[in-house]
């Protein structure tokens, strides 16, 4: 899937898992509601989607020409060239269960012990979701960057404004991660879910779809957009 297939799924997984994360502490554990308490709060609901949106993007880091990779400039790519040795290529390592967990719970770690961590962990996902998303003006790269960066610093002092308080922060980053495995399963490569095991999960019978094609930008694209205004105006109306 391209970058804004995938920044979409991400918006939409939030918005649609968000209810089930409001009901886990009385399913698993009542200290969990200190986590996922406030998930249904607008402001943090929409900033959930967000950061969401910007963790669907974590994964192509195994690719140094995808969009994360292109995002903060010679600063991602160089990441992504590392990133893509260690993992063993584009769509190894970093397309699994075990990559979103990892990062999943790396992120709520960092979150917990350090302000400034989370806060950087947050400004990067917005700016990751905002680049996906293809916000920017065409043809003139440094003002796009510009107007990224203002619009990401934008956002992210509207949250903090709003009392945002990012406890859910690493189960937003997890649900990204596993939406863009998702996503990518459903096209005609697959993905390996269950790596190191290298077998590769992906549709039967080919009916994959393939990444940029004309069933993606048409079709694919159109719907999840469609999801995420629904689901958000479905979440956000007063019961």
């Amino acid at each position: 899937m391209m970058g804004h297939s995938h920044a979409l799924s991400g918006a939409v997984a939030w918005l649609a898992v968000s209810p089930a994360l409001v009901a886990l502490p009385g399913v698993i554990s009542p200290e969990l509601a200190t986590v996922t308490g406030t998930v249904m709060n607008p402001p943090e609901l929409i900033a959930g989607a967000v950061i969401c949106a910007g963790a669907a993007m974590l994964p192509d880091l195994d690719h140094p020409s995808a969009t994360i990779a292109q995002t903060f400039g010679p600063a991602t790519w160089l990441l992504s060239k590392g990133v893509n040795f260690a993992s063993g290529g584009h769509r190894h390592a970093t397309h699994s269960l075990l990559f979103a967990a990892v990062t999943g719970v790396g992120a709520h770690f960092l979150g917990h012990y350090t302000t400034v961590g989370r806060d950087i962990l947050v400004v990067l996902m917005i700016g990751l979701a905002l680049r996906a998303l293809g916000i920017g003006i065409p043809n003139k790269t440094i003002t796009s960057a510009v107007l990224n960066i203002a619009l990401t610093a934008g956002l992210f002092t509207a949250f903090y404004f709003m009392d945002v308080t990012y406890s859910w922060l690493g189960f937003a980053i997890g649900v990204g991660c596993l939406a863009h495995v998702v996503g990518d399963c459903l096209t005609e490569r697959g993905c390996p879910v269950l790596w190191p095991i290298k077998a590769r999960w992906l549709l039967p019978w080919d009916i994959g779809f393939k990444t940029g094609k004309k069933f993606e930008n048409q079709i694919v694209g159109p719907v999840l957009s469609i999801a995420v205004v629904a689901l958000l105006c479905l979440r956000l109306m007063p019961a």
